[in-house]
C-alpha cells in the first residue's frame, strides 16, 4: 500500500512537471519557449495532440514499469521481512514453548536458550532466574510444610498417648477417665485440623505428578468408609457408580470425595438419603454426591467453599472444622477441574466435582 501510494504521487508529480515542460515548449507566445538559434515552433491542433499523445506515453511508460518495479520490490521486501522475523521470532516461540511446558508440569525445566548476546537471550536468562528462585521457593515450601506437620503432630500424639496412660491406670476415677474421653475427642479434633491445614496447603498449586485415576474407586472406597455411620444414623445410600478415569494425583482426589461423601453424610437428616454417581464425559470424569438436609438457600453456597465458614453450627465442633468443601474446591483446581453446588428444592445440596482428562499426562 506505501508502495503504491508512492507510484500515485510519482505520477502527480511527474505529470504536472512534464504538462509545464511542454506547455512551455509549444507556446509560441513566449519568445523563451523555443530553444536560442531555433525558429517557433507552430500553434495549431497537432500540438495539442502531441502535447496529449506525449503525456499519455509518460503515464502508460510509468504505470507500466513502476507497478512491475513495486511488485519486485514488495516481494523481495515481503520474502526479507519473513525470513528476519522468522529468525526474530523462533527463540520467542521457544522461550512460549518451554514457559508452557513448565507450566503444566514441572519447576525444574529450563530455557538454557542458546543464541548470541541479545535482548532475547537476556530475556530467556533473566526467565531462567526467576524460575530458579520460584523453584527454590516452592522447595522450602514443601520442606515447612513438612516440618510444620511433623511438629503440629507430635504434640498432639504425646498429649494423646499421656491421657491414654491415665484413662488406663486400675485406681483411675469416673471424673477422670470422663475427661480422658473428652480430651482424646478434642485431639482427634485437632488431628483431622491439622490434616485439613495441611493439605489444603498442599493444593494451592497445580499438580504435576499425574497418574491413571478412577473417581468409582475412590467413592466406592468413601462409601465403604461411611457405612458405619450412616446405618447408625438410618442414611440410605444410592450409589451407581461407572466407570470414570482421568489423570492426577491419587491421594488429593481421595481426599476430595472422601470429603463430599462425608459431608454428604455428616450434614444430613436422620432417615435422610445419600446418592453418589459417578460418569466419564466430554468434559472429563465426574462424581456428584447429592443428600437430603437442611434447606439452604441458592446465596448461601459460596460461603460453603469459604474456609472456616458453615451453616448450621460454629467453627470447631465437633461435626467439623469447615475445610471439607475448601480441600474439594482447591484439589479440583490444582486439577484443572471444577467443583459445583446447587441446592435441593426440599433441603440438602447436589456437589458435583469435575476432573478433565488429561491425555498427555503420565505418571
Amino acid at each position: 500500500m506505501a508502495a503504491t501510494a508512492v507510484l500515485a504521487v510519482t505520477m502527480l508529480l511527474v505529470d504536472n512537471s512534464l504538462r509545464y515542460a511542454l506547455a512551455l515548449a509549444f507556446d509560441r507566445t513566449r519568445k523563451d519557449a523555443a530553444p536560442v538559434g531555433s525558429s517557433p515552433m507552430p500553434v495549431d491542433g497537432g500540438n495539442a495532440v502531441t502535447k496529449e499523445i506525449i503525456v499519455a506515453s509518460m503515464q502508460h511508460n510509468l504505470l507500466l514499469k513502476g507497478s512491475v518495479t513495486v511488485c519486485v520490490v514488495g516481494a523481495v521486501a515481503v520474502a526479507a521481512a519473513w525470513f528476519v522475523s522468522g529468525r526474530l521470532l523462533r527463540p520467542l516461540q521457544a522461550i512460549s514453548s518451554t514457559a508452557g511446558a513448565i507450566a503444566g508440569r514441572t519447576l525444574h525445566r529450563r530455557i538454557a536458550l542458546q543464541t548470541r548476546t541479545g535482548e532475547i537471550k537476556a530475556l530467556a536468562d533473566s526467565f531462567d532466574s526467576m524460575l530458579d528462585r520460584l523453584d527454590q521457593a516452592f522447595a522450602s515450601q514443601e520442606r515447612f510444610i513438612a516440618n510444620a506437620a511433623h511438629e503440629l503432630k507430635t504434640p498432639i500424639a504425646v498429649n494423646r498417648t499421656l491421657v491414654e496412660v491415665a484413662m488406663n491406670r486400675r485406681e483411675a476415677p469416673p471424673e477422670v477417665l470422663n475427661l480422658g474421653e473428652n480430651l482424646l475427642a478434642v485431639c482427634v479434633r485437632h488431628e483431622r485440623l491439622i490434616d485439613a491445614l495441611l493439605t489444603l496447603a498442599r493444593t494451592t498449586d497445580a499438580v504435576t505428578e499425574r497418574s491413571p485415576v478412577d473417581l468409582a474407586d475412590l467413592a466406592r472406597s468413601a462409601l465403604d468408609g461411611v457405612a458405619g455411620k450412616a446405618a447408625s444414623r438410618t442414611i440410605t445410600v444410592d450409589a451407581a457408580l461407572t466407570p470414570a478415569v482421568t489423570s492426577g494425583d491419587p491421594v488429593l482426589l481421595e481426599q476430595a470425595v472422601r470429603n463430599l461423601v462425608d459431608n454428604a453424610i455428616r450434614y444430613n437428616v436422620p432417615g435422610g438419603s445419600v446418592a453418589v454417581r459417578t460418569a466419564s464425559g466430554r468434559h472429563g470424569a465426574t462424581v456428584t454426591v447429592g443428600n437430603s438436609g437442611p434447606v439452604i438457600a441458592e446465596h448461601e453456597i459460596p460461603g460453603l467453599f469459604m474456609p472456616f465458614r458453615r451453616l448450621t453450627d460454629r467453627v470447631g465442633s465437633a461435626r467439623g472444622s469447615g475445610l471439607g468443601l475448601s480441600i474439594v474446591r482447591a484439589v479440583a483446581h490444582a486439577h484443572g477441574g471444577e467443583v459445583a453446588a446447587s441446592p435441593r428444592s426440599g433441603g440438602g445440596l447436589d456437589m458435583e466435582m469435575t476432573i478433565p482428562v488429561d491425555a498427555q499426562a503420565g505418571p
